[in-house]
């Protein structure tokens, strides 16, 4: 069954809650809720998400100054290893930091240019943001799953509704006041971040250059702000407010192109190129951002719609028009709930000290102990029953010790024929060896004076017990081998033809002589044996001609 789970993103200007479930490879959307964060704190925005169904097990994102995503290149070591390192490292930064820090991390695909090395990503927050997100999801009556990065979520919404290919592609989710980033080659996550600086930079733009409120900057932003490149304005108003934010314009590209720089830096590719660029969040709405964001990095810049093969089916329709109205800043929920809820998705999950000790009793010590005392009224019983078959078991033993000296007798007397058997065999071998040596002489000499031709004469014949690889006889297996050397009258006529007529010759009265010839001017040499070990692939043809 799949399992239903609940994404929350709460940012400064919005809150979102998505429910669902992944199967059938797509996100089956049940419920969404949305809420205006005025106030833009953590507090107010939970208070205004006010959810008309029961959130259940709920994954919340989180971002921000108070999350640190960084990244740690070690040596590759086994889990537990790795997980010290890690902790080390999260206790350092607390102690320098003075607060009380929760963390988690995972391992990163490995780039084809790092070798040797493991790739860490490690991210860490502080419990005081994690307590008041989990005040706010209490009254909200949720229960929590674990907190992960905004940027890891997006990461999962991208390599699950984007459009994933070979390249290079940077995934930004632009809230109000921090944008999160991702770089994805394929489907490799490189980079994860969370910056500064989000759409709140136009609205304080707008605040300082046309002296109005925050309320007004937001509203002359969306009704009148166009960074198309080379867009006429609409009216004087939107010429106006254009101007006054292309300044923050230029920040924001500044930011993401920083993300890519920082990227480079730290994990160490230098050579890495952005191929495309995504946006989603709030921010991504406003108008001709992607044109000018394209025009700055010099790359396609789109908007990214992650909810174009998300099944809504189940929603009412007016929870598919608030979804539908929220698209943008609902990537991040989508992908916590993907999180959540698909057990094979890249995964950070941080979770309070408090409530990890909790899950570790509950889900390991606990069972550990009933285990223990399971283990223990088994053990008793076991004594028990293995006292009575010890007695069993010895009287058995006794019978078992006499048969034992008999067969250690008959083992002892074995080796002993089997020590005489081995020598007799090699004074066997070597008998049958000199006798071989003789018949091969005989047999070869009987076989050249007949079918020598007249033109060649025999020089030297030996017979020695050697190794030869090209005859076959390996080195420790030695064997009677003939060499014959001989010449040839100068002048002689077609000499390779008669020299190799009559090794033809030889091979058909003796077809199991492993021979080795030689012809070179005025010389000629036979290398032979009739004790070569024979060719397994000649007795596999043996086999199957007998076989059919």
């Amino acid at each position: 069954m799949a399992k239903t789970a609940t994404g929350i993103d709460v940012g400064s200007r919005s809150a979102i809650a998505l429910k669902g479930s992944w199967k059938g490879g797509t996100f089956h959307v049940t419920n969404v809720a949305t809420g205006e964060n005025h106030a833009g704190d953590i507090g107010s925005g939970w208070a205004s998400l006010a959810p008309e169904f029961k959130l259940g097990r709920s994954r919340v994102g989180i971002s921000g100054r108070e999350v640190n995503v960084r990244y740690t290149r070690v040596p590759a070591v086994p889990d537990w290893q790795l997980r010290n390192l890690m902790r080390f490292e999260v206790q350092e930064i607390g102690d320098q930091s003075g607060a009380e820090v929760a963390s988690d991390f995972n391992l990163l695909p490995r780039p084809p240019e790092i070798d040797g090395e493991d790739v860490v990503l490690l991210a860490m927050s502080r419990e005081s943001l994690l307590d008041e997100h989990l005040s706010g999801l209490s009254t909200a009556g949720g229960t929590l799953d674990a907190y992960s990065p905004a940027s890891i979520a997006l990461y999962n919404a991208f390599v699950r509704y984007g459009v994933v290919q070979d390249d290079t592609v940077l995934v930004a989710n632009i809230g109000h006041e921090t944008t999160d980033v991702v770089l994805v080659r394929g489907a490799d996550l490189l980079f994860a971040r969370n910056l500064s600086g989000g759409s709140k930079l136009f609205d304080e733009a707008l605040m300082q250059r046309l002296d109005m409120g925050a309320s007004t900057a937001e509203s002359v932003k969306i009704e009148h702000v166009d960074l198309t490149p080379g867009a006429r304005p609409r009216s004087a108003e939107t010429e106006k407010a254009t101007r006054s934010v292309m300044g923050a314009a230029g920040q924001l590209t500044s930011l993401l192109q920083s993300a890519v720089m920082f990227c480079k830096t730290q994990v160490k590719l230098s050579g890495l190129k952005v191929d495309r660029v995504l946006i989603c969040g709030g921010g991504a709405g406003l108008a001709g951002l992607p044109e000018y964001l394209s025009a700055g990095m010099g790359v396609p810049v789109h908007v990214f719609d992650a909810f174009h093969v998300v099944d809504v089916s189940a929603l009412s329709p007016e929870d598919a028009e608030t979804l539908e109205a929220h698209e943008l800043e609902a990537v991040v929920a989508l992908g916590l709930a993907t999180m959540a809820s698909d057990t094979d998705a890249y995964s950070l999950e941080i979770v309070p000290a408090g409530i990890a000790k909790k899950r570790e009793f509950f889900g390991g010590t606990l069972w550990l102990i009933g285990a223990a005392v399971l283990g223990l009224g088994f053990l008793g019983f076991k004594a028990k029953h293995m006292a009575a078959k010890l007695d069993q078991v010895q009287g058995v033993n006794k019978g078992l010790a006499s048969r034992v000296r008999r067969m250690r007798s008959i083992h002892e007397n074995t080796e002993e024929l089997v020590a005489s058997n081995a020598e007799l065999a090699l004074r066997t071998e070597a008998l049958q060896g000199i006798a071989g040596s003789g018949e091969q002489i005989a047999r070869s000499l009987s076989f050249f004076d007949q079918n020598l031709p007249r033109d060649f004469w025999i020089t030297r014949v030996e017979s020695s017990f050697e190794s030869d690889e090209e005859l076959g006889v390996d080195r420790k297996k030695e064997r009677p081998i003939l060499v014959v050397r001989g010449q040839l009258r100068e002048g002689v006529d077609s000499p390779t033809a008669q020299f190799q007529s009559m090794i033809n010759k030889l091979q058909v009265e003796m077809p199991k002589a492993a021979v080795n010839t030689g012809l070179d001017r005025q010389a000629f040499s036979v290398d032979m044996t009739l004790f070569a070990p024979p060719d397994p692939s000649s007795q596999e043809a043996e086999s199957n001609e007998e076989d059919a």
